[in-house]
């Protein structure tokens, strides 16, 4: 298993020297300021792998950018509104530049408006570490009183909508507007600028987009991009929804593990993977995270390795980003059935044996407190995910331990 680490760019306060020093082997990255939509230049690539590769006195970090998180998919071609069919060709000649670079991964998602949603950045911990919390009676509060967003209170449980009432009163308008930005956070480069009505607008673009013609047009999407990434020897890996239950009313269509066959399925080419991320989908309690890595192990292109512990099992729930070995997934076991995986390839020849993860997200800790990194990937926090993967990979690996040796 590779051992990779999300980097933002040179405005991220966690630099490649700090992912040198942790031990990283590879780097996922993206060009976040090119606008969505628009073709990914040779130059604009080169410019990337260039700050990973050296540091700012031209010193080589000994780093390269292996995995592409993300190519942006417009909100056009979601909906297949506007210029969509030009979106779809830009995105394929971005997947012509990466390949001509060397880059082979590409993680992109088909989530509709919010590419992710907490309620909160900073939930404390026992500990004093802080994480990223769902707290749905929170969210239903900012859905139905904040964002009045028409027909909200009906799309939650009597009891919930009822406690959110109940919160909303208790909160005051500093509160509310805090809640609406760590909400609106999710959206992608809006944390700043997204008005309430912003946020309408984008919903109301979806009125008309069920569960069944969405996923259409995610099988349209990958029916046009799948072939170019086969042909160039590239693989695509869907990420999950995030959290994998519906929200604001918006279709869901990769939240599942049948959601994940349908999709395989329908485009079945060996470039079509999957982003197996086991924070995103452990927020449902009937996804087996595990037995998901044995059943779809050959498609799965990259891992996102972190832990969520769920308030409850029922759906919609509350959770919060737990440590990487805590929470309601086996990490042990999801591991194990990865390097099982790796295995069955080697032996099968291929030349995509070892699968890049990354220990997504993490919980603040020491000084990460003060670094004001992006929310979720603070660098001690993620330093101790790694560690801790670390170690298992090193303990199922070892060959003279277990009821074997």
């Amino acid at each position: 298993m590779r051992q990779t680490w999300r980097w933002f760019g040179p405005k991220d306060q966690v630099s490649p020297a700090d992912m040198a020093q942790a031990g990283v082997e590879g780097v996922v990255s993206a060009l976040h300021h090119v606008p969505t939509g628009t073709a990914w230049s040779s130059d604009e690539i080169a410019r990337r792998q260039n700050e990973i590769a050296h540091h700012p006195d031209g010193r080589p970090t000994g780093l390269a950018w292996e995995v592409v998180e993300s190519i942006p998919v417009s909100e056009d071609i979601k909906r297949q509104s506007g210029p969509w069919r030009e979106h779809v060709a830009a995105w394929k000649q971005s997947l012509e530049a990466l390949a001509a670079a060397g880059i082979e991964t590409v993680c992109y998602n088909f989530m509709p408006v919010l590419d992710w949603t907490r309620t909160d950045l900073a939930w404390p911990r026992p500990s004093g570490a802080t994480c990223m919390r769902f707290d749905l009676i929170d969210f239903a509060a900012f859905d139905i009183h904040v964002l009045e967003r028409p027909g909200a209170a009906e799309s939650f449980p009597g009891d919930v909508a009822d406690a959110a009432a109940r919160r909303a009163a208790e909160m005051d308008e500093d509160q509310k507007a805090a809640l609406a930005r760590n909400v609106v956070f999710g959206l992608p480069g809006a944390a700043d600028n997204f008005t309430m009505e912003d946020v309408k607008d984008h919903l109301a673009a979806y009125e008309s987009v069920s569960d069944e013609r969405l996923r259409a047009h995610l099988v349209d999407f990958l029916s046009e991009v799948a072939p170019v990434a086969q042909r160039l020897g590239m693989r695509l890996c869907c990420h999950p929804d995030d959290p994998p239950f519906p929200l604001l009313g918006l279709p869901r269509v990769v939240s599942t593990e049948a959601d994940y066959r349908a999709m395989l399925d329908a485009v079945d080419v060996p470039a079509n993977g999957v982003t197996l991320c086991s924070g995103s989908l452990g927020a449902r309690a009937d996804n087996d995270l595990p037995g998901m890595m044995e059943r779809l192990g050959d498609r799965v292109h990259f891992l996102h390795l972190r832990n969520v512990s769920r308030d409850t099992d029922t759906l919609p729930c509350s959770f919060f980003e737990d440590e990487h070995l805590g929470g309601a997934t086996d990490m042990v076991a999801l591991v194990a059935a990865a390097l099982r995986e790796e295995k069955r390839r080697r032996d099968a020849g291929r030349s995509d044996a070892e699968i890049p993860f990354r220990p997504d997200h993490g919980q603040n800790l020491l000084d990460d407190h003060g670094r004001n990194a992006q929310p979720g990937y603070p660098a001690i926090g993620r330093l101790r995910g790694l560690a801790e993967l670390r170690g298992v990979i090193a303990a199922l690996s070892h060959g003279k331990v277990g009821p074997s040796a």
